[in-house]
């Protein structure tokens, strides 16, 4: 029998179950079943004779002569149970009826088994949801990875271990929440259509309104309208929401992700550098139980994230990766040693952009980490304070953990003037994407401020020690099925 075969096969086994329910009178796809405690509750303050009701998934069933022995999984954890034609009666026989991923209540008294294992002894067993496909690879585990990213409901079934990175990534949002609300931060939405986007340099998803007849986008970031709030009066603020960008797939980007913006009036960069340092080490202790952690593909030995965070300022870096004074070599040059230490660029590329890349896969890609590097060049941050020093950079950082950035923070721009001049060389002939009411409300006036903005993929990636950022978003996309 071919492998499409036997899948027929099981499917008609299970229409046929499904049958045997409905003319047992049993609903197979049945109502509510109130009461139930978490098994993990059940587990924790075990007892026995202790009665006990739960509903979940079957992962196993194993008959033993005249008794049956199965596990039950819940969103806590897992449970076995027990039932032989004493305990059960006249329904031991729909016992026969049930399959591996049927979804069922239970109810009983809990004992201990010989082995030590604590079980419930059922009286009573309640079909809540039949399962017509069989589950993948008989509980080895879904190992397709594109059918783990395109069924990862399959993979949270299957997979333990998945189900514990995800359990972490919704901790590690409430523990965001929470730490900036003790600190004053109130969390605020903006628009995530909008007329112009801005606040990044990346491709927007068009989309248009019929209503009202005009193009609208999907925001690339959320910072221009934040500042407008900062504008108003709302002195701290955060925002925990999606932006998207339509531009490459890869292991660090999804089109669709998750960012955290926060702006906190009458501060500057280093504050921010502080609030972030402060809040990654309590989400690594809190979440992950430790300051040191194992680096996603073993890029590194560790990563330590004990505190203080050294800084280093950009042009240093550069030096030390490159072995030349970066800024002190004419554009030619800079390409020259670009490529010959490896770096890719693109025949058009300009003067910024091998500088950017030269950063990127010199310095970044191999620093452990943690390390703020600060004062970027004035091209690469256009939103970011000039410094008073040195005109060249900005009073801004770049966090880095695990050969990647994690987060930049800025001591942001509130020159109206400033801004246009920044924001109108950006555009270049393109003056339609500048943002007037932006502008306008910078010029009302917008209170000195530092701002951080991070990728809550690349933080889960980093804390999960998980190699992909879709392995750690529930849906990542994926390109449509081919069908024949």
């Amino acid at each position: 029998m071919s492998a499409n075969e036997e899948a027929s096969e099981l499917l008609r086994l299970r229409r046929e179950k499904l049958s045997a329910w409905r003319s047992r009178g049993v609903d197979p796809f049945g109502s509510a079943f109130p009461g139930t405690r978490a098994i993990a509750d059940i587990l924790a303050d075990f007892a026995e004779a202790r009665e006990a009701r739960l509903a979940g998934r079957l992962l196993s069933i194993r008959e033993m002569g005249k008794s049956v022995f199965a596990h039950v999984q819940d969103a806590t954890g897992k449970m076995q149970i027990y039932a032989n034609l004493q305990s059960l009666g006249e329904r031991f026989a729909d016992l026969k009826l049930l399959d591996l991923g049927d979804i069922v209540g239970v109810e009983g008294e809990c004992f201990q088994t010989k082995t030590g294992e604590k079980t419930v002894r059922i009286r009573s067993l309640t079909l809540l949801s039949k399962s017509l496909r069989p589950l993948p690879s008989q509980w080895h585990g879904l190992q397709d990875v594109e059918a783990r990213y395109r069924q990862r409901y399959l993979d949270l079934i299957a997979n333990p271990e998945v189900r514990e990175i995800f359990g972490k990534r919704i901790r590690i949002i409430r523990e965001i929440r929470r730490f900036l609300e003790e600190r004053g931060f109130l969390e605020v939405e903006t628009p995530m259509m909008q007329p112009i986007p801005g606040g990044a340099a990346a491709t927007p998803f068009a989309t248009f309104h019929e209503a009202l007849g005009i193009p609208l986008y999907l925001r690339i970031a959320p910072e221009l309208y934040l500042k407008r709030l900062l504008v108003g009066g709302f002195e701290r603020i955060f925002e925990l929401n999606r932006n998207f960008r339509n531009e490459g797939i890869s292991r660090k980007h999804n089109p669709e992700f998750t960012m955290l913006e926060a702006y906190w009036a009458y501060a500057d960069f280093p504050q921010m550098a502080e609030l972030l340092e402060s809040l990654v080490c309590h989400l690594a202790q809190t979440v992950c139980g430790g300051l040191h952690l194992s680096a996603p593909g073993g890029a590194f030995p560790s990563i330590d994230l004990s505190p203080p965070w050294p800084r280093k300022r950009f042009a240093d870096c550069l030096r030390e990766a490159t072995g030349k004074d970066w800024f002190a070599l004419c554009a030619e040059e800079r390409r020259r040693l670009a490529e010959t230490l490896g770096v890719e660029l693109l025949p058009d590329a300009e003067e910024i952009d091998v500088t950017r890349h030269t950063f990127e896969k010199l310095v970044e890609a191999r620093t452990a980490g943690p390390l703020f590097v600060t004062h970027l060049p004035t091209e690469l941050v256009p939103l970011a304070r000039q410094n008073r020093d040195d005109a060249s950079v900005v009073d801004v950082f770049e966090l880095i953990i695990g050969g990647q950035e994690v987060a930049p923070g800025y001591s942001e721009l509130n020159d109206p003037i400033v801004q246009r001049e920044r924001l109108e060389h950006q555009a270049g002939e393109e003056r339609q994407k500048l943002d007037e009411e932006f502008l306008t409300a910078l010029e009302y006036g917008m209170p000195p401020a530092g701002g951080i903005g991070m990728g809550i993929d690349r933080l889960v990636m980093l804390l999960t020690g998980s190699e992909s950022i879709r392995d750690v978003i529930f849906f990542p996309l994926l390109r449509p099925r081919e069908t024949a």
